[in-house]
């Protein structure tokens, strides 16, 4: 036995420092074996300490994720970082346990946890455990079973530097090492994170291997979103499979996402209620988005049966991090953005990120533009090495032309230039503020305490003259004029334990949550009675608005206050077993103002069940069963009982099979049916009342992989197949397809980087996304038509700069994004190009 530095040097965010090309590899973990590699020894250099790292400028590293991968050699333990940065590792023997202890870095991972633990990842090791020791120093513990793991150190021209632990089969355990003054001394370099996230946090809400995950969750990482030139969410969730926009509120990036079928009105924040229909998402503060498909109603409390969307943003790093961004297009766009990052005092006891983005775009439409500041800054107090607190507020600000698309001819979109506006010019306003904390903070290893805040505050207003009407005599468009102000306020407070214990060798991870969440709608109109007639053959847009009356027409206010208890258990049975359970009671509480004061109080309790089975460790087996609910909109009531309508209620059944073909790429085939009843539906005695007897049938087969095939070569893709129907009702016909659900649908997105020669840092991408039809109402009288578009980027990457061109719709497809309507639809952009420049310190 030996002491270890193992000294890495990056210019990417992850690290390789003894095997995974790619990656960061702390230590390679295999059983008894013989092994032909030549054994590394006899090399002295003088020990380390913490305050020895610190003297000599080593800075703190955050290492943000920790992955246990197969080897053909046995089992690694990745860490991941955010930044290059320099690691340093010294061992050591205490009992059954090998110890390396990593004094120049902090375990942040993106769920919270402060600790990361797989058990018996092989036949000999009980446990590999990597938690923050202090402030300064991670540990990763490797536990035998019947002894002390015996550690050996090879040296590979292909893969370099392997800690191999074998596992003893002696029953007594070995004494601590005394051979400390051996060291080994190694310098490499890494790459940047590729297009597979093996953890999410979303599923579960805690940071767990998606393999061990019993149902579908796609993560598309920063990476995707730099590549693509993401300046929209809605073209970032282009690579999911089953994930459709819903609507395009007012011509912008708002609305909804129909997921497996069914449309869900907002995404979600760090695990909280974030926006609703009508507030925009800007990617400046993205770091990745996780999808979890299929109802989310235990963690996460209201919400329909498709899935949710959780976009996890940017947090502080330790080190110092400062970049711009400047991206310029045709259509008069342009983009600046700015993120910033590093410590504010000594020893990391404050850290800080500060993002920054200002766009202007005019765009393929007439008269339409955007204008939008952005500006989210964040600050984390380590308070100890086991407390944190984190405050976090985002502010943007949009000015735009308010825009309803095109209306239907027939059974099709009008046929007129996509180009054309249907409504009259008019500026509107939009702006969104966030505010929240994060407190954390460790009782032990294995218990964590958790309370978070967020407030959510959007505001609309304006003019505007806008579309979206039934065609009079197929010619005239009905414009009709308002002045309104709409606010929407959403407060959220969670508090969560998390734990670890064991009953005999089955291993529990129970999650025990409350939720406390306040909605506020205030909306208030002035509306002008008589519309103004567009010809939208041959529009006249000289026409003077009239004046908007002083008096309101139409006003309401509504508050919906939800309490939500939760509890969780991950249970390990065995290795390749495992188990989920979850349940939630809701109460929910609303007061709507609509002239007359209506109050109603109601409760449900979802539950969730999931199995996962492992055969081989590439390979899980899973299937689970899932429910979720959903209040009406607004206030509702049975005719003939006088009642508050039931929520809506969805139920999935879903079967998967999940592969890592590599370490690098990995896929999931997924197979679900959902059904979502209690639908209302017009009494078939009085079609002027409704009844609650309508039912609505989603089952499909999604594909998705992502990952890196070859160094440099990086692919994220999917396919999707979606019989959503109408399959009970009085009024739609039974059959009926869901609106803005194609039944095929599929997506691919790659990137090749030269990886060495005179052009290293040279890469081309290339993206092809299909659509089949659609239809823009739930009716089925108008057809959204397939689509196939084309899109591709070239770029150059050298050191700390990027040049790149971005090309989307490269040849021109005329096609449609979604709608709202028959007479509310969006066409997509023609040929669009976007040049960009960034640059790292």
């Amino acid at each position: 036995m030996f002491s270890a530095i193992v000294v890495c040097r990056a210019i990417g965010h992850k690290y390789q420092i003894l095997v995974a090309i790619g990656a960061i590899s702390i230590l390679a973990v295999k059983p008894a074996q013989a092994d032909s590699l030549e054994r590394i020894q006899d090399i002295i250099h003088p020990p380390t300490s913490a305050a020895l790292l610190a003297q000599n400028g080593f800075t703190v590293v955050q290492v943000t994720g920790v992955q246990v991968n197969p080897t053909d050699k046995g089992i690694e333990v990745i860490l991941q970082t955010l930044l290059g940065e320099q690691l340093q590792i010294t061992n050591r023997s205490v009992a059954n346990n090998f110890i390396v202890d990593i004094p120049n870095a902090q375990l942040r991972l993106a769920s919270g946890d402060s600790t990361f633990r797989s058990e018996k990842p092989i036949a000999g090791i009980a446990e590999i455990a990597v938690t923050n020791f202090d402030a300064n120093t991670i540990r990763v513990t490797v536990t035998g079973e019947a002894g002390i793991p015996v550690v050996e150190l090879f040296d590979s021209p292909e893969e370099g530097l392997i800690f191999s632990v074998t596992s003893t089969v002696a029953a007594t355990p070995s004494q601590p090492s005394t051979q400390d003054n051996d060291t080994i001394e190694l310098v490499v370099t890494g790459e940047q994170d590729g297009y597979r996230v093996p953890n999410a946090t979303t599923a579960t809400r805690t940071d767990t291997p998606l393999r061990d995950i019993p149902g579908s969750i796609q993560v598309i990482p920063r990476r995707v979103l730099e590549d693509q030139k993401t300046t929209r969410l809605q073209d970032a969730l282009e690579n999911v499979s089953g994930v459709r926009k819903e609507g395009n509120y007012g011509g912008t990036s708002a609305g909804g996402y129909n997921i497996r079928g069914f449309a869900q009105d907002g995404n979600f924040r760090n695990g909280f209620s974030d926006n609703d229909f009508y507030s925009l998402v800007d990617p400046a503060n993205i770091e990745r988005i996780e999808v979890l498909k299929g109802p989310a109603s235990v963690l996460f409390g209201q919400a329909e049966p498709g899935g949710i969307i959780n976009v996890v943003t940017k947090q502080p790093l330790g080190t110092p991090y400062y970049s711009a961004e400047f991206n310029l297009g045709n259509y008069a766009f342009y983009r600046f953005s700015f993120d910033l990052s590093g410590p504010l005092t000594d020893h990391d006891l404050l850290l800080y990120r500060l993002n920054l983005a200002y766009q202007n775009s005019g765009s393929f439409r007439d008269y339409n533009f955007l204008e939008r500041v952005f500006v989210a800054p964040v600050v984390t107090w380590n308070i100890s090495d086991r407390t944190s607190l984190t405050f976090d507020l985002e502010y943007q600000n949009n000015n735009y032309l308010f825009d309803r698309g095109l209306p239907s001819l027939g059974d099709r979109p009008a046929p007129i230039p996509i180009s054309r506006f249907i409504g009259l010019p008019h500026v509107y306003d939009d702006s969104t503020l966030r505010i929240g904390y994060r407190f954390e903070h460790e009782f032990s290893q294995d218990w964590q305490l958790r309370n978070a805040f967020s407030f959510v505050s959007g505001k609309s207003s304006g003019t505007y003259a806008y579309g979206g009407y039934e065609l009079i005599d197929d010619q005239f468009a009905p414009i009709y004029v308002s002045r309104d102000e709409f606010t929407r306020d959403i407060y959220t407070l969670q508090t969560e334990l998390v734990g670890r214990f064991n009953t005999g060798s089955i291993v529990h991870q129970p999650l025990i949550g409350v939720e406390l969440r306040r909605n506020v709608w205030n909306y208030t109109s002035f509306d002008v009675a008589d519309p103004i007639l567009l010809d939208i053959f041959n529009p006249n847009y000289d026409v003077e608005l009239p004046a908007t009356p002083d008096e309101s027409t139409f006003a309401y206010t509504t508050r919906r206050d939800t309490l939500g208890i939760y509890i969780q258990d991950q249970i390990t049975f065995a290795d390749n077993f495992k188990v989920l359970l979850g349940g939630r009671f809701d109460a929910f509480y609303r007061r709507d103002d609509f002239g007359t004061l209506e109050e109603e109080s109601l409760t449900a309790f979802t539950p969730r069940v999931g199995i996962v089975y492992q055969p081989i460790l590439p390979i899980s087996l899973y299937a689970s069963y899932t429910q979720s609910f959903q209040p009406d909109r607004f206030f509702g009531r049975s005719a003939a009982t006088n009642e508050p309508f039931e929520p809506t209620e969805g139920t999935q059944y879903e079967v998967g099979i999940k592969a890592d073909f590599s370490e690098q790429i990995a896929a999931t085939l997924a197979a679900f049916e959902i059904t979502k009843s209690n639908v209302l539906t017009p009494d078939p005695n009085d079609p002027d009342i409704s009844i609650q007897v309508g039912e609505q049938r989603s089952r499909g087969i999604e594909l998705d992989i992502g990952g890196e095939i070859l160094p440099g070569w990086n692919i994220i893709a999917s396919y999707t197949y979606t019989d959503a129907i109408t399959s009970k009702d009085n009024n739609i016909p039974v059959g009926n397809r869901l609106i803005n659900v194609p039944e095929h649908a599929a997506s691919l997105w790659t990137t090749y980087e030269l990886q060495s020669g005179d052009l290293k840092g040279l890469g081309f991408g290339l993206g092809l996304y299909y659509v089949g039809d659609r239809f823009a109402d739930l009716e089925n009288t108008s057809v959204l038509p397939s689509y196939f578009r084309t899109d591709s980027a070239v770029y150059y990457r050298q050191d700390n700069w990027r040049l790149a061109l971005n090309f989307r719709n490269l040849f021109n497809e005329t096609y449609y994004e979604t709608s709202q309507g028959r007479n509310t639809i969006y066409p997509g952009a023609p040929f669009t190009v976007i040049g960009s420049f960034s640059i790292q310190f």
